[in-house]
């Protein structure tokens, strides 16, 4: 979804201006042009949901007040479809009016009359909440591409083939690998997984690593993936690769 590094360049993100008000939307795609985002401006709200379809926009900027179709409305209708950070513009200025804009999906709300400086400021921090979240859901890549673990999807490929992890020895392995070469306790993976721990119930992470091992490592009796640090506990240890 968001931009890369190409030959030394980052290339910004795309943004999409939803504004029947001809002068804001220009002031607005004047004031994120010069920050090096890439901008498209749509006035009429009916166009809105093909034209994310047909190019999918990292940030949306939408007014409340549209013709053809509510901002309330169309705000909806993309949350329903996409997770993409929503910027609402209003001139409804009551709390109540703020209150709702943000229950209904949008990420921030800004009143209008509006500084474009400062809208510029709170899209790059939407952008910023985004990223992270996006690198933090990204398949993890480890062992030259070998193992990969996709938090999102609940799934686990090692060589290519898709492992079949109970919930628990997922989220077993997905703890270690996100912490790879952290030694873990017994009783800290447990309250990890679990939520709780319980004392004498520590050893049970030891049979769910041993039946994880058994799914995931090439060879379970010489362990590549998840080492044992006899008297302390378990940890995650091959070189990790790029995330995808």
């Amino acid at each position: 979804m968001f931009s890369h590094s190409r030959g030394g360049n980052t290339l910004k993100e795309s943004i999409l201006i939803v504004e029947d008000e001809e002068k804001v939307a220009q002031i607005i795609r004047a004031y994120l042009e010069k920050e090096g985002y890439k901008v498209r401006i749509v006035t009429d709200g009916a166009r809105v949901l093909e034209e994310i379809k047909s190019a999918p926009p990292d940030l949306i900027i939408l007014d409340r007040m549209l013709p053809n179709i509510p901002g309330d409305l169309l705000c909806t209708q993309i949350r329903q479809q996409s997770e993409t950070p929503i910027l609402m513009l209003s001139a409804l200025t009551t709390e109540e009016e703020r209150i709702f804009g943000l229950q209904i999906g949008a990420d921030d709300y800004m009143i209008k009359p509006f500084s474009p400086r400062e809208l510029v400021t709170r899209v790059m921090a939407l952008l910023r909440r985004a990223k992270k979240k996006e690198q933090k859901n990204a398949p993890l890549v480890f062992d030259s591409g070998r193992l990969l673990i996709d938090p999102l999807k609940y799934e686990v490929f090692r060589d290519g083939n898709r492992l079949n992890l109970t919930p628990t020895e997922f989220q077993l392995l997905l703890v270690l690998s996100t912490h790879a070469g952290q030694v873990f306790r017994r009783e800290v993976l447990l309250e990890k997984i679990q939520g709780t721990s319980y004392e004498g119930y520590e050893r049970t992470i030891d049979a769910h690593i041993k039946n994880l091992r058994q799914k995931l490592e090439p060879h379970p009796a010489k362990p590549r993936y998840i080492k044992t640090i006899f008297g302390v506990g378990y940890k995650f240890s091959p070189e990790r690769g790029e995330k995808l």
